[in-house]
């Protein structure tokens, strides 16, 4: 090996090592940043009213409905008039809760797009950001 070749190695070598560095300063950083994520999405509730304000929905930060409350309109109202209410209240509170999800985690998201592929590392490795993507474009899973 010439003198040249093993200054593009090393060059390569310093260039990955910087690339790893970075990385895991920024995995770090995100550790952090995930534990308080977390507790937040733990504490949050949303709650949406129907239309017609018969009922009140509570949803946790999942969007699993945690709460219903009738009105007194409400109590006095047809099962079914009802029953239309409490799920326009749930999908309303879902749709809020997982926009406050999504505003949450953007941070995280973000940065994790800026960081290196693992192709751009090792050559010919499987992609992570194409198996995230394959992963959240599957959807919820019907059991």
């Amino acid at each position: 090996m010439d003198q040249w070749e093993l200054e593009g190695l090393r060059s390569a070598n310093s260039g990955m090592r910087n690339q790893i560095d970075y990385i895991m300063n920024v995995y770090e950083k995100q550790q952090a940043q995930i534990a308080e994520i977390q507790q937040q999405l733990d504490a949050l509730r949303v709650r949406a009213s129907s239309s017609d304000r018969l009922v009140e929905v509570t949803v946790d930060g999942a969007g699993v409905v945690t709460d219903v409350q009738l009105t007194a309109q409400g109590m006095r109202a047809k099962p079914e008039k009802v029953g239309r209410a409490i799920v326009e209240a749930a999908q309303a509170a879902a749709r809020s809760a997982r926009s406050q999800h999504d505003a949450l985690i953007a941070p995280i998201v973000d940065t994790a797009q800026l960081m290196p592929d693992l192709p751009d590392l090792v050559p010919d490795s499987p992609s992570w950001r194409d198996t995230r993507e394959s992963i959240e474009n599957r959807g919820p899973r019907a059991d």
